[in-house]
């Protein structure tokens, strides 16, 4: 199905087929009525994504800044597609990041808010987090492919003692998953590029919710806040401004002892899961300078993360 066809079934006749603004999956801007809107694939099942906005809904209820589905008598949203779920959200004005003092406190405030406002269990029946049987040999492939990125580009890094600690991320996992760490209803992926300053954060992507340990959500943004947006800097929080995004976040959240205790290993497993796959994906990242800086700060940080510490 085109384009046109997947707006046309939420009431939008376009003459032009738009192009997506995001570059790895459809999501199209659009004029819808007097309001401009977000079309964009959501959790499939149906079943899955209407758990999902019930959760979004909830947030938005509790004065979290996060869209919800744009409310329509003429059609429901979300809706099925061929195979895939869509969703319409609304277009939210405002600013991109920029990695100002006041921006990385309050992004630490909204996702803070977000986790205390979770319930003790999974009501909400979003996918649950686990991602913990990762092999030696799947390190091994990702790390060709990493080596032959670094080649072929004439970067000069050696990775040795990354695969080293991956494999020991490896091995760590199966007492990871053991561990009772606490859980929390979350729309994961919490990144400065799903983000929209208006000058409140507001978080424009929730379709990736789940019910994952907390910390893990945290080591997500520790790692990843940086990617994919062309105003936040080419390199990850500095230990000030991790700091002040813990700051915020903890105004919200008191983490526990054996969070901090396994902290290290919780970066360690979402390097693994999240950042692994994706500097073995493209090589054209390793020839983009800003993407190869903002990898190298993730090796360092993920080889020495004293400084980024849960106190």
């Amino acid at each position: 199905m085109n384009t046109k066809d997947i707006l046309k079934r939420f009431g939008l006749e376009i003459d032009k087929e738009p192009i997506s603004i995001y570059p790895f999956s459809p999501v199209y801007k659009v004029q819808y009525g007097q309001q401009q809107v977000i079309i964009k694939k959501t959790q499939s099942p149906l079943s899955a994504a209407q758990k999902l906005m019930r959760f979004t809904e909830s947030l938005n209820l509790a004065q979290v800044n996060i869209v919800t589905p744009v409310e329509s008598d003429t059609f429901t949203n979300p809706l099925v597609i061929e195979k895939d779920v869509f969703v319409m959200y609304p277009f939210i004005e405002g600013y991109t990041y920029t990695a100002k003092d006041e921006e990385i406190y309050a992004a630490g405030q909204l996702l803070g808010k977000i986790h205390y406002l979770s319930p003790q269990t999974n009501n909400y029946q979003l996918p649950v987090y686990d991602v913990f049987d990762f092999t030696k040999q799947e390190v091994t492939d990702h790390m060709i492919a990493i080596r032959q990125h670094i080649q072929h580009t004439k970067r000069e890094l050696s990775v040795d003692l990354v695969e080293e600690k991956l494999i020991q991320a490896v091995n760590q996992q199966t007492e990871l998953q053991e561990i009772k760490l606490p859980y929390v209803a979350t729309p994961y992926d919490y990144k400065a590029n799903n983000l929209i300053y208006t000058p409140a954060p507001y978080l424009i992507d929730p379709d990736n919710a789940t019910w994952i340990p907390r910390i893990f959500d945290l080591a997500l943004s520790l790692l990843l806040f940086h990617n994919e947006l062309e105003t936040a800097p080419d390199t990850l929080f500095n230990p000030k401004q991790w700091e002040l995004f813990l700051s915020g976040y903890t105004k919200w959240i008191t983490l526990t002892t054996l969070e901090k205790k396994h902290w290290q290993y919780a970066v360690s497993h979402v390097f693994l899961d999240e950042v692994m796959w994706l500097m073995a994906e493209y090589e054209e990242d390793w020839i983009n300078d800003e993407q190869y800086n903002l990898f190298k700060s993730i090796i360092q940080i993920f080889m020495d993360s004293s400084a980024y510490l849960l106190e």
